[in-house]
């Protein structure tokens, strides 16, 4: 609890008062001063002292303590403690007394105003600037209500930007985990598409040429819009290429600058963050508007069946006689071992030494960590373990295998798929269209598919997902993982049997 003391100034005016001056403390935290702009006769004014002349300390007086005027303590040379009060002893209403008693209540409102802003204000904002605007803000509210008057209206991506940077995840119910730099930078593609859907407005409706999106007035239709320029956005680029020049796709310059199409979970992922920063700013009371009630659009994401490599089919993959391809042979140890431990390609890559313990690996998956700090622990099976001692010492950064960038990864993987001829067709659901189609699984074989191969294939033995989810990392209730729920052919054929 912050603290205000008050004293005189030693400077007395041709009238014969002296300034009042203020001291906002909390303890070593805090020790502010400012001049209050109010000024009393020293008459009117008290100092504490104790019966020993020494300085009183504490926040209450004592009742041993006696008043004394500044003119006598001055007189008396004693100790005086700055805990002042401003006085007015006649009873008689004279114009003295009158302006005394404003200046007292002047004086009880200033810090009650001081108390309040200090506990609305944040941490770093606590200086001798704040604290003389806040008092002049109080003497004079008329010249700050014209510049707030003045000041523009915070545009749309200024409380988007403010949202990226300042909001916390929710945890629990409580906003209380750290936004990721992955989320951050997926919520800077859904800024950017905005910025272009801004852009297009402008430039493909007369009627429209000063457009700009407003928290305020963003309705359902306006998600309705935006829903349909962002499926559409790819074709756009021939007719507006300014857009694009402008504010490209992405700002990678390993990636094209020209929008790819987009499918219905890609969608609903930037609309997830979208509404996530509406559900935001309700909660701040910055708007009462909230253009997802009501909205009928794309909601939810939707995926299929996740396909893996059966256990058979690793086995193939990690016998396979690879010596002519060494850097592929490099790349499918990692993918084998990837397979044994099932976590993904962003902690697969930070592994190191470190992390294993008592033959098992451990470590906070980086996707969640702002979440929670749920420390994944997987016991090494044998596989893995001479995996991690044939490349023990190899890599020259200390990691447990010389990796390579996550897009060469994946790349390889598909290659060793190919040359371990493990390339049955299965069905997947196109990202694109939402519609159903057989591909080879080498063609989409990917580092992920060692994650689903290792819930997927523990699955069908364990039918325990909390065990199962306590070595992968996901989330308890994750609807990613319940997908790896789905009874296999074979389970079906044995279940079948018991009405044959």
């Amino acid at each position: 609890m912050a603290t205000i003391e008050l004293r005189l100034s030693s400077k007395i005016q041709d009238n014969g008062r002296s300034e009042v001056l203020l001291r906002l403390y909390q303890g070593s935290r805090l020790n502010l001063r400012a001049k209050t702009g109010v000024y009393v006769c020293p008459e009117h004014f008290e100092y504490y002292i104790d019966r020993k002349n020494t300085l009183l300390t504490g926040g209450k007086v004592s009742d041993k303590a006696v008043t004394m005027t500044l003119a006598d303590a001055v007189k008396n040379k004693v100790v005086v403690f700055d805990r002042g009060e401003v006085v007015v002893k006649n009873r008689i209403e004279s114009e003295d007394k009158t302006y005394h008693d404003q200046a007292k209540d002047t004086i009880d409102n200033l810090k009650r105003t001081i108390i309040s802003e200090y506990e609305k204000a944040a941490k770093d904002t606590l200086t001798s600037a704040w604290l003389q605007t806040v008092i002049d803000k109080f003497h004079h509210p008329e010249k700050y209500q014209e510049k707030e008057e003045k000041q523009e209206k915070r545009s749309f991506f200024d409380h988007m930007i403010d949202f990226r940077d300042n909001a916390k995840k929710k945890v629990n119910g409580k906003r209380e985990g750290d936004k990721s730099d992955v989320w951050k930078k997926n919520f800077d593609v859904l800024v950017r598409a905005l910025r272009r859907y801004e852009m297009f407005v402008r430039l493909s409706d007369k009627e429209r040429k000063n457009f700009t999106l407003d928290i305020d007035t963003m309705k359902s239709d306006t998600l309705s819009d935006i829903e349909s320029y962002l499926r559409n956005e790819h074709s756009i680029l021939e007719e507006y290429p300014k857009i694009f020049e402008k504010i490209p796709a992405s700002t990678d310059s390993r990636r094209s600058p020209k929008p790819q199409p987009r499918g219905n979970n890609t969608i609903c992922a930037l609309f997830n963050k979208l509404k996530a920063f509406f559900n935001w700013l309700n909660e701040k009371n910055i708007t009462a508007n909230n253009p997802f009630k009501g909205y009928e659009g794309v909601v939810s994401e939707k995926y299929g069946t996740p396909y893996y490599i059966t256990l058979e089919e690793r086995n193939t993959i990690a016998d396979f006689d690879l010596s002519e391809h060494p850097q592929m042979e490099i790349q499918r140890d990692i993918f084998i071992f990837q397979c044994c431990i099932g976590c993904r390609v962003s902690d697969l890559l930070k592994l190191t030494e470190s992390n294993v313990i008592n033959g098992a690996v451990e470590y906070i998956p980086h996707k969640t960590k702002g979440e929670r700090q749920n420390v994944v622990r997987v016991p090494l099976n044998g596989r893995a373990s001479a995996l991690m001692e044939k490349y023990k010492g190899v890599d020259s950064k200390g990691r447990l295998f010389p990796f390579i960038a996550a897009q060469n990864y994946n790349d390889s993987i598909k290659e060793i798929f190919r040359l371990c001829g493990i390339t049955r067709a299965v069905t997947v659901i196109n990202s694109i269209t939402g519609k159903e189609e057989q591909r080879p699984i080498n063609e989409i074989a990917s580092s992920h598919m060692a994650r689903r191969t290792f819930v997927g294939n523990l699955y069908k033995r364990v039918k325990d997902p909390s065990l199962i989810s306590s070595m992968s990392g996901h989330a308890e209730g994750s609807k990613a993982f319940s997908r790896y729920r789905e009874i296999d052919d074979e389970v079906k054929k044995a279940t079948v049997s018991l009405i044959d």
